[in-house]
């Protein structure tokens, strides 16, 4: 364990210490349609109950490990909010009953459909926008709000209830263009500023505020124990004491100090703990996987973030699509109404994630009981609400959902409205601070971010005192992270992996680069953009930012935390810098501590930036320093994830047996300390372990690993990725350059139309399956090079011979020498036979026609509302 003089730090607040740790592929499931079909015959043979609600009856004490925190009522349960949610129950029909329960997403609802069904809520979820356009103006999300709001009070009704509108906000209000981005939780994490932590919950709410939104899915409260884990950036810490510290601070600054106790104030919005419960526990960090441990260590490690939450009055609770020991969260009893609602006294509502009740093997996407039974009181049902409604409407009336527990779900939605305020807000548009843009990265929102950016930071190396650099020198910044805000900010940006941003999408923001080159700049010094490592004039000293590209949920899952495993294309440029005699900064962008020995021995000084978000400034306020080359900020970031010794080691826990990390939770240097570090060891671990690479086919001028391009003419093949190759009578392919003019960024290929000609990415197969439930596409950023003449087809398959091929032609839209991207559904090769678990083709090309063509990136990617399947 390499540890030096700073000494690990617990998170302020030291009273909640007591949670400290003391030592310690799921494939979504069949939908059991013979199940669900033999269940609606049962409902058509049972008599039909009156929808008349008895009187309420408490239910059955569950008996859970006493590990659980038992806490007292918070104050959300009042006398006169309890006369006014009896007064509107009892004016309520059993339909708008249920109807409060559904909750249904804006691509898959119209305004118009509420004026019928008398839904409780909607969602935008990951890629959901006005008019599918993901940047959207602020003012047609706050029509969009105010049109569904509207929609829905024109239903007659004796009983009058809001709309509740929800969305992910996991970062700052991430969905619209121009708000304050913040650092993602791990980031969040280092800083161990509880304060600061409240600031930025509070900012945010004033942004949503500002567009008509009610309530946001945050805060993420799940402590991520293995960082393989797609969603390990979302965690603040692998520590539960630190997750404890946030969690109640961030409701605070959300919904307002006792705001739900004493109802919030306009400015502020619901909160959201999640995701309940063990979903940064499942095995080998699999999202959605299943959590194995005792009763007793769930409780004391996952459960920690939410007494405070609880305690803080928050509003809601969304279920896990996770297990724990097999069985199903969304079908849990035990833990959702036993240790949640009983034993922890939660008295607002809660909510499954996207369809997460699917996965109950009882249960259809469109039809659970068993979830709503188990203590589930609001489905996300985003694009089956219509028949989740119909069937949950027939399962209360044949008696499989008691009237009890319908009357006990609505009772907790309708408080929660309440305490919300929607009852007195009034629509999204005649709200005092609707469309009040100047919220929207507003400088004191920004200025909150750029701090929490500044506490953020670890230094992990400091070799000669390196940094802080010198303001008047001549720096260098380059790498793939350096003018890329989209990539600083991670995903749940904009899109729901973050995916496809510019610089156009953040008005308010700053890159590092930009940020460094205004710091310089009053000096006397220059910052100079570069490509690649490429110079004109030797510089002083290289800014190196590199690291994780965007990702959200599954599409983060990792085998290792290797960085850049068999083809470290950044280490090339890092040595490349050095062999010139200049000296490098590496700045590290990731959402999990990686192994990254090489990296950090080629570096002078190595940064981890995590995802700072929008405020790239923060970097340049800690690394260069003033006039006389003093420190402006001094670093105070400190490790909440123990960094790997090795690429395969994990999970690694401070306070487990075996522990023997990198760096060691609580690590971080500061300007006082000795930086240098020793040599480390370039082992990785992984020996002769094949590199898992599912979703990046070709990308940086390069064929990723472990996938090979083949050229194939008739029956033969010529595999490689080299400059040039193939037959003039077949395809014919060689580099370009790509959109950013990028010298060899992209390639072509020269179709002959003499015979039949195919280039195909192949390799060992893969599964895709998780792909297809989470509306992934296969995507080509292209260029054609000259008219198309003919069919071309994309192909898909276990191998060259099962390939199953659409013809994308017609979907060829970009004009001759522009570059475009195009993204076909996974499920419109499916629906052309294709088996998803067994991918050993993820990408071709076939056409017996002449064709030229060029690609800059072929890769999965995420439907933001411009895919298509040319099979339809």
């Amino acid at each position: 364990m390499l540890q030096k003089s700073s000494k690990p730090v617990l998170m302020l607040g030291a009273a909640l210490g007591v949670l400290c740790v003391l030592g310690f592929s799921l494939p979504e499931a069949a939908e059991a349609k013979a199940k669900a079909a033999a269940h609606k015959s049962v409902k058509k043979k049972t008599t039909v109950k009156k929808a008349v609600a008895k009187k309420a009856v408490a239910p059955a004490v569950i008996a859970v490990d006493p590990a659980w925190q038992k806490l007292a009522p918070v104050g959300l349960v009042d006398p006169a909010t309890e006369a006014k949610i009896t007064e509107i129950m009892s004016q309520m029909t059993l339909e708008e009953k249920v109807g409060q329960t559904i909750q249904a997403d804006i691509n898959f609802i119209k305004p118009e459909d509420l004026k019928t069904y008398p839904l409780g809520s909607i969602l935008a979820g990951g890629n959901s926008s006005p008019g599918g356009n993901e940047r959207a103006t602020p003012d047609q999300w706050l029509k969009l709000a105010d049109d569904y709001w509207r929609a829905a009070a024109e239903r007659p009704t004796k009983a009058p209830i809001p709309l509740l509108f929800g969305i992910d906000a996991v970062h700052g209000h991430s969905n619209l263009v121009g708000a304050t981005i913040f650092p993602h939780n791990v980031g969040l994490g280092a800083m161990h500023d509880p304060d600061l932590i409240e600031k930025i919950g509070a900012a945010t709410a004033a942004e949503m505020a500002a567009a008509g939104v009610d309530w946001t899915f945050a805060p993420t409260v799940a402590v991520a124990r293995d960082k393989r884990w797609g969603r390990a950036y979302e965690s603040y810490s692998e520590n539960p004491a630190d997750v404890a510290a946030y969690s109640g601070r961030m409701v605070d600054g959300l919904q307002g100090v006792r705001g739900g106790m004493d109802g919030i104030k306009p400015g502020h919005i619901m909160s959201t703990a999640k995701h309940f419960l063990g979903d940064g526990g499942t095995q080998d960090g699999k999202d959605q996987g299943d959590a194995e441990m005792s009763e007793a260590d769930l409780a004391r490690i996952h459960g920690a973030g939410y007494p405070p939450a609880i305690q803080a009055g928050t509003l809601s609770v969304m279920i896990s699509f996770s297990s724990w020991n097999g069985q199903k969260m969304a079908g849990n009893k035990r833990l959702i109404t036993g240790a949640l609602k009983q034993r922890m006294h939660f008295d607002g509502f809660t909510v499954t994630d996207w369809n997460a009740h699917r996965q109950l093997a009882s249960c259809a996407k469109d039809d659970c009981p068993e979830a709503m039974n188990a203590g589930v009181d609001m489905f996300m049902a985003p694009d089956s609400w219509k028949p989740m409604y119909e069937n949950t409407l027939a399962d209360v009336k044949a008696g499989t959902i008691p009237m009890s527990r319908l009357d006990d779900a609505v009772r907790r939605i309708l408080r929660a409205k309440i305490k919300g305020g929607l009852f007195t807000l009034g629509a999204p548009l005649d709200r005092p601070l609707s469309g009040k843009w100047d919220q929207l990265g507003s400088p004191d929102h920004r200025a909150i971010a750029r701090q929490a950016v500044r506490e953020s930071l670890v230094l992990i190396k400091n070799e000669n005192h390196t940094l802080p650099l010198d303001p008047g020198a001549r720096i260098l910044v380059t790498g793939s992270g350096a003018n890329d805000i989209g990539k600083q900010a991670g995903g749940w940006t904009i899109t729901w992996q973050g995916t496809g941003n510019t610089r156009a999408d953040f008005p308010n923001g700053e890159s590092i680069y930009e940020g460094i080159a205004a710091a310089v700049k009053q000096a006397g010094g220059t910052a100079t953009l570069s490509d690649n490592g490429f110079y004109k004039e030797k510089p002083d000293v290289a800014v190196v930012v590199i690291g994780e590209d965007p990702y959200a949920e599954f599409q983060g899952d990792r085998t290792n935390l290797d960085y850049q495993t068999g083809d470290r294309t950044d280490l090339e440029m890092i040595h490349k810098l050095k062999s010139a005699g200049i000296k490098v900064v590496t700045v590290f962008l990731s959402g999990r501590p990686l192994w990254t020995n090489p990296e950090i021995n080629a570096s002078d000084a190595f940064v981890e930036a995590w995802l700072p978000g929008t405020e790239g400034g923060g970097i340049a306020d800690v690394i260069i320093g003033d006039l006389n080359r003093q420190p402006r900020y001094d670093f105070k970031g400190k490790l909440t994830f123990s960094w790997p010794k090795y690429a395969n080691q994990g999970p690694l826990n401070v306070g487990t047996a075996g522990y023997d990390p990198l760096f060691a939770y609580g690590y971080g240097l500061t300007y006082n300390d000795i930086g240098d570090v020793p040599q480390l060891s370039e082992d990785s671990g992984l020996r002769d372990v094949a590199v898992v690479n599912v979703d990046t086919y070709f990308a940086s001028g390069r064929i990723k690993k472990p996938w090979t391009l083949s050229l194939i003419e008739g029956s033969g093949a010529n595999p490689g990725d080299l400059t040039s190759f193939g037959s003039p009578n077949g395809v014919v392919t060689q580099s370009v350059v790509d959109a950013d003019n990028k010298q060899e960024g992209g390639r072509s290929l020269v179709f002959s139309g003499q015979g039949t000609g195919e280039a195909a990415i192949t390799g060992d197969a893969v599964d895709l399956s998780r792909q297809t439930t989470g509306k992934m596409t296969v995507g080509i950023t292209y260029r054609l090079d000259a008219p198309v003449a003919g069919p071309v087809l994309m192909g898909m398959g276990a191998d060259l011979a099962s390939e199953k091929k659409i013809d994308i032609s017609q979907a060829l839209t970009a004009p001759v020498g522009q570059w475009k991207t195009l993204k076909i559904t996974l499920d419109c090769f499916v629906a052309a036979g294709l088996d998803p678990s067994k991918v050993g083709v993820p990408f071709s090309l076939t056409s017996d026609k002449p064709l030229s063509i060029s690609y800059s990136r072929i890769s999965l990617a995420s439907d933001e509302g411009d895919a298509t399947c040319p099979a339809k």
